[in-house]
């Protein structure tokens, strides 16, 4: 549980390759979650070509942090065989906040930008990676080694807490 209560955002890379073992390491946690029946609606596009990195930086207003990434992974998700298409962004959030764990536990650092459910960001992300016609982009998650790291903050509030 230790990477719940340190992992922070990163935003900033070291230029400073990860491990193919490493980003295995972490789509296996991402397809480790859980989904509504079942369905795992999931596939990723793992990319460290620079070129498309760059494209990907700036595909949304917010994914600048992408551009110094070493590696940017996507989740997408597929639109046809789902027995409940309606909590694919549900499924999809658990498996990319299990990226953002796993990259936390093997000492990497990782920012989800979220592009769902925002239709033309969504589109943008599927035209630069060319996806099939029955794939979605849920997100963009630059993931490397962090250039600062700073603590995380304690949200923990007991008056949010409601015992009925």
């Amino acid at each position: 549980m230790d990477a719940i209560f340190t992992r922070v955002s990163v935003r900033q890379f070291e230029d400073r390759p990860v491990e193919n073992g490493l980003v295995v390491k972490i789509l296996r946690a991402a397809m480790a979650a859980p989904s509504a029946m079942n369905q795992q609606p999931w596939e990723f596009y793992v990319t460290t070509d620079k070129k498309i990195i760059a494209e990907l930086s700036k595909a949304t207003p917010y994914a600048t942090p992408a551009a110094n990434a070493p590696v940017v992974i996507v989740p997408c998700y597929r639109t046809n065989d789902l027995r409940a298409p309606v909590m694919v962004d549900i499924d999809m959030a658990i498996a990319t906040e299990n990226i953002l764990l796993e990259a936390e536990a093997l000492g990497l650092g990782a920012v989800m930008l979220g592009i769902a459910p925002l239709d033309d960001r969504m589109k943008e992300v599927e035209k630069i990676l060319n996806l099939p016609e029955n794939f979605r982009a849920f997100a963009i998650v630059p993931v490397g080694y962090p250039k600062n790291k700073h603590p995380q903050e304690d949200r923990y509030e007991p008056s949010k807490i409601h015992v009925v």
